[in-house]
C-alpha cells in the first residue's frame, strides 16, 4: 500500500469513527430520554434505564464490530512499499 493510500485509509477510518460516535450518542439519547415517559418496567426497573444503559452499551459493541469488520484495515505504518 502506498503512503497516500495509507493516509486515505486512515482518514476513512477516522471519519467512520466520528459517524459511529454520533450514532451511539443519538441511540443513547433516544433510548434514554425518548423512553422516559414510558411506564414499562422490567424487574422493577424503568425501560428507559435499561435502554439508556444496557441498550446503549450493546449498540456501541455492535457499532464497533461493524467498524472492525467493514471499515478498518490492518496495514503497516512504515514508509516502505509492501512487496
Amino acid at each position: 500500500m502506498k503512503r497516500s493510500e495509507k493516509f486515505v485509509q486512515a482518514n476513512r477510518e477516522a471519519k467512520a469513527t466520528w459517524i459511529a460516535l454520533a450514532l451511539v450518542i443519538l441511540f443513547w439519547y433516544v433510548a434514554g430520554f425518548g423512553l422516559e415517559n414510558s411506564t414499562v418496567e422490567f424487574f422493577h426497573t424503568p425501560i428507559w434505564v435499561i435502554g439508556g444503559c444496557i441498550g446503549t452499551w450493546l449498540f456501541a459493541v455492535l457499532v464497533c464490530w461493524v467498524l472492525v469488520r467493514f471499515v478498518f484495515k490492518d496495514f503497516d505504518l512504515e514508509d516502505g512499499e509492501e512487496k
